[in-house]
């Protein structure tokens, strides 16, 4: 069939007739043209890349919206400096600011559908202390400008964050559920696609993300990075930081899992997912117990032999034999230990006499100089 479809496209121009080269090349580019078309409607990866953006607008977001807030506080804060330390939240600062106006009109204020009572209260009573200068009503006016920006990015932000979380329940279900919607979106973002993901090993979901701190210790030949985006996930957060390796290496295995199950897969209900989280936290909870234990040295060679009833009621006696004894070579180490220690004590005590011996000659020299 190949041979047959090569020989009809090299003898094209005889077999249409009255057709040139410039006719078969729009025929070619309008061909093209059809088939990306249909590719890009029937794309799989069309429906990830509406979670590569909304995650990459996520962060955006949030940098700028602390940037933002930031300078709301610099630039308030020359007006009434003491707001700064008693509102923290970034979203509050700005709504209080956009109340107020003038820190003159603070006790005039109603915060209860802004700040808690006491502090509103705490607010209210610095007001009558502060120390901030004055500003003309065209600052002020420029500063709430600016506090409307933050609380309409912070209001987006959150509309934002819900569709993504949407959108991460319909398209990887299993995935979300075993790390959260932030950070199984930014696996996927920084693989390019789920299916360019589910195409991953799970020592590479492991580290995807630090692939400069890999590289880096491969060619310093150090130790490389036990995880990347991948330990933000909440079952890593649990896990005490001697454990976190083990942990983030179970979890990408189970992830890896979980990813091609979405990918090749439909359906939203993540049962694949909620197994395998289970098995995460059974082998945290597991690691956190102490259940696992090793032995180590010649400790390993050695095997307690089963217990043998005795044959006649006065038959069973004390054998010394099968008691546990400390090793040969830890009597050794111990005995050298207690020799060095020893000998230490001998050569302080002589260093003393010696010491003891150059001060009565260094008082004698002085008592023979006060008689000449």
């Amino acid at each position: 069939v190949l041979e047959i479809m090569r020989g009809i496209r090299s003898n094209l121009e005889k077999l249409l007739g009255g057709t040139t080269d410039a006719d078969l090349n729009v025929m070619r580019l309008g061909l093209a043209h059809s088939l990306g078309r249909h590719k890009l409607q029937f794309s799989p990866d069309k429906v990830d890349t509406m979670v590569v953006q909304a995650i990459g607008l996520l962060d955006e977001l949030d940098k700028e919206l602390n940037t933002y807030a930031m300078r709301v506080r610099e630039w308030y804060g020359w007006h009434f400096p003491e707001m700064g330390k008693i509102v923290t939240e970034n979203v509050h600062y700005a709504k209080v600011v956009k109340k107020m106006g003038m820190r003159e009109q603070c006790v005039e204020c109603d915060f209860a559908d802004i700040l808690d009572e006491e502090i509103e209260q705490e607010l209210k009573e610095a007001v009558q202390v502060s120390m901030g200068t004055e500003v003309s009503d065209e600052d002020m006016t420029n500063i709430q400008s600016l506090c409307d920006q933050v609380i309409d990015l912070s209001e987006y932000r959150v509309q934002l964050y819900e569709y993504l979380q949407n959108r991460m329940r319909a398209i990887a279900p299993n995935l979300t559920t075993m790390v959260g919607e932030l950070v199984g979106a930014r696996l996927i973002a920084h693989a390019g696609s789920l299916m360019s993901l589910a195409k991953h090993p799970a020592s590479t979901v492991q580290i995807l993300g630090a692939e400069k701190a890999l590289f880096r210790a491969l060619k310093s030949k150090h130790d490389t990075p036990k995880y990347g985006l991948i330990y933000h996930a909440s079952l890593i957060g649990q896990a005490p930081p001697k454990h976190k390796g083990k942990i983030s290496r179970v979890l990408a295995a189970k992830c890896a899992l979980s990813i091609r199950v979405d990918a090749l897969t439909q359906g939203d209900i993540p049962m694949v997912g909620v197994e395998h989280r289970m098995a995460v936290e059974n082998r945290l909870r597991q690691l956190e117990g102490g259940t696992m234990t090793a032995l180590s040295g010649s400790g390993k060679d050695k095997k307690t032999a089963k217990y043998t009833k005795p044959a006649g009621p006065g038959a069973a006696k004390y054998n010394a034999g099968e008691d546990v004894t400390m090793s040969d070579k830890k009597e050794k180490k111990k005995k050298k230990k207690e020799d060095e220690d020893e000998e230490l004590a001998r050569l302080m005590a002589e260093m003393e006499q010696v010491d003891a011996k150059r001060q009565e000659q260094k008082k004698k020299e002085k008592e023979r100089k006060k008689k000449k």
